[in-house]
């Protein structure tokens, strides 16, 4: 196993990944710009180092310097978590050049699965189903045009190196194409480093359907079941829950088979998630791309498999083979998790950063709080906004939306507006208790919901 290992991230994902090697008796070196130095995650680690001011692109992304780090500290590993550097194949091959072990694929890999637009093809190449779009990155507005008059409208532009939602725009026409692609390259840019685009027809209503998979380097390839994404603002995920609702047995084997050779398509090693669209009819679904890295929303499958995916991260990077078979995962009741964002619904998701005040986090059998809050913390302006992952596990679907009402209503975070009573009323839905949210669902419902949340603050403050 490996003995030492820089955590290049920060937050919560940077505490998950330390309570594993912990547990695995792996020392840990936390890295935090300037404007992290009473972060959590480095308060927690046996050692830190700043590596940078506050901007992302001086500390963070900052491959020279956390390379430096990992070896002044001596450890023998990376862990890039989520976001960051964690998709990127030149930091990966930078690891191995120094001698460290990348966790997660090697460098080659990151290349095929991780350009968005390049893995397309070789999924095509698979025979795993993808959404009619550009054979490869469309480089101008005008190959845009032509690719977009060629598939229909409305179309999706979206970065070969994105994540998170960055760097994706919606087209309805062509008048709008132009100016679509600036700005998603621009966010592109500002975010991965690389801001080459490919266009993809839009599937109208569908629901997103993710498989979580794990391959060592022995060629064994497995997938822990799968996760319903649907609940999104602006391309970004709000509600997850596994198992995905309603999925006819066949259907959703044929999904956990086709994440699989996407996997071996690309030798793929190390955790990774394949992500389809599902159609509305509920019996289409399309490959849309492969992410390379640890998913945000990775404890869902843990609580529902029993399975510590980052534990196995480290088996993996340390070069020993899966200890289980696909026969062996079991999935068990079902689990959602809410991001508690600092944003405020009511302005478009603006990101609302500050210092917390008052916390009280959720507790009690089947739920698990990720998160790097405390009271008196300053979520700093130069990073992603989320605060907390609430989760809940139960044995069936129903009984987990109950238990995570009563987590939400427990929640108290003062200080910071959030999106924890937008996630409250969402589980109160119609739509999301029946299981029929599809990604324009939030967009779609959002008016009405805020318009409740009006209503209500009204009606407590006439009663004060």
């Amino acid at each position: 196993m490996l003995k030492r290992i820089l955590i290049a991230n920060r937050g919560e994902i940077a505490l998950r990944i330390l309570r594993s090697c912990r547990e695995a008796g792996i020392e840990t070196v936390a890295v935090c710009s300037e404007a992290d130095r009473d972060a959590l995650h480095v308060q927690m680690a046996e050692q830190s180092v700043c590596v940078g001011p506050a901007r992302a692109a001086d500390s963070y992304l900052n491959q020279s310097a956390l390379l430096s780090a990992a070896l002044a500290a001596g450890c023998d590993g990376i862990h890039p978590g989520y976001g960051f550097l964690s998709e990127n194949a030149d930091f990966a091959d930078a690891c191995a050049r120094e001698g460290l072990t990348f966790i997660g694929p090697p460098g080659d890999v990151i290349r095929r699965a991780g350009s968005k637009s390049a893995a397309r093809t070789l999924m095509r190449e698979a025979g795993v189903p993808v959404t009619p779009g550009s054979r490869g990155p469309v480089r101008s507005a005008e190959e845009a045009l032509a690719e977009a008059e060629r598939v229909g409208y409305p179309v999706m532009l979206k970065a070969s190196a994105g994540g998170g939602g960055r760097g994706i725009r919606r087209c309805e026409g062509p008048a709008e194409l132009a100016a679509a692609l600036a700005e998603a390259q621009a966010e592109a840019r500002a975010c991965f480093g690389d801001d080459e685009m490919y266009l993809e027809k839009l599937v109208l209503h569908p629901r997103h359907i993710e498989v979580q998979i794990l391959a060592d380097r022995f060629g064994n390839v497995v997938h822990l079941g799968d996760r319903d994404c649907s609940l999104q603002r602006r391309s970004q995920k709000l509600v997850e829950e596994a198992p995905a609702w309603g999925l006819l047995p066949e259907l959703r084997e044929e999904m956990g088979r086709a994440a699989v050779r996407a996997a071996e398509a690309v030798g793929y090693e190390n955790a990774g998630t394949v992500e389809f669209l599902l159609d509305p009819d509920g019996e289409r679904f399309y490959f849309m791309e492969m992410n390379t890295r640890l998913q945000v929303e990775h404890g869902i499958t843990e609580l529902i498999t029993g399975i510590d995916l980052v534990r196995q991260q480290l088996r993996i990077a340390s070069g020993l083979p899966l200890d289980f078979t696909q026969a062996d995962v079991r999935c068990t009741g079902h689990a959602i998790e809410c991001r508690i964002n600092a944003e405020d619904p009511g302005q478009d998701f603006r990101p609302c950063p500050g210092q917390a005040g008052l916390l009280h986090l959720p507790g009690g059998p089947g739920v698990r709080v990720d998160t790097g809050l405390y009271s008196g913390c300053v979520l700093p302006p130069h990073y992603d906004s989320l605060a907390a992952k609430v989760m809940a596990h139960a044995p069936t679907r129903l009984e987990c939306i109950r238990k995570m009402r009563r987590c939400l209503e427990e929640f108290t975070l003062e200080g910071l507006q959030t999106t924890a009573e937008l996630c409250y009323q969402l589980m109160h839905h119609a739509a999301f208790v029946r299981g029929a949210c599809t990604t324009d669902c939030l967009e779609r419902r959002l008016p009405e919901l805020l318009e409740f949340s009006r209503r209500l603050a009204e009606r407590e403050e006439k009663d004060l």
